[in-house]
């Protein structure tokens, strides 16, 4: 049965927006699943999103590399981590989900475990409710702790 892990962001940095520390916390989670050798999904919400965590992915840490290209690109068998927005998913099986989009993406069922975030903002945090009781729908188990910072 598939598992969701929703994080709850901390209180926001200084001069840092809600969204931004989302997605900062969605690369360091994707390169620690990186390191653990498992391959991780990005789903965004649109192109504009997915361009997004791709350059962050690039900038985000200086010293260390997550190999990572965004679906369509790269090699044949793709990178470890594979960032995406259309409905159809990755373009082979993947051990993680990182869901970045509004809505709970219809292949989730198909990925063991997958990441969600409960962001420092009203209007997300209200998206996020709807996801969780989304994810439960389709008979997942949901869990949510505290992000480490």
């Amino acid at each position: 049965m598939p598992q969701a892990q929703f994080f709850l962001m901390p209180a926001l940095a200084a001069n840092t927006t809600a969204i931004d520390a989302v997605y900062l916390a969605a690369c360091q989670l994707a390169e620690q699943n990186y390191r653990q050798q498992r391959s991780v999904y990005i789903h965004c919400q649109d192109k504009q999103q997915a361009h997004a965590i791709d350059e962050l992915l690039w900038q985000f840490e200086p010293t260390s590399f997550v190999p990572h290209n965004l679906k369509g690109e790269g090699l044949i068998n793709g990178s470890p981590v594979e960032i995406g927005f259309d409905p159809v998913g990755p373009n082979k099986s993947r051990q993680l989900l990182i869901n970045l989009a509004q809505q709970v993406p219809q292949f989730a069922v198909n990925l063991p475990d997958i990441i969600d975030f409960v962001a420092q903002d009203d209007a997300l945090k209200q998206q996020a409710r709807q996801r969780y009781r989304q994810y439960q729908q389709l008979g997942m188990q949901v869990s949510t702790q505290p992000l480490a910072v």
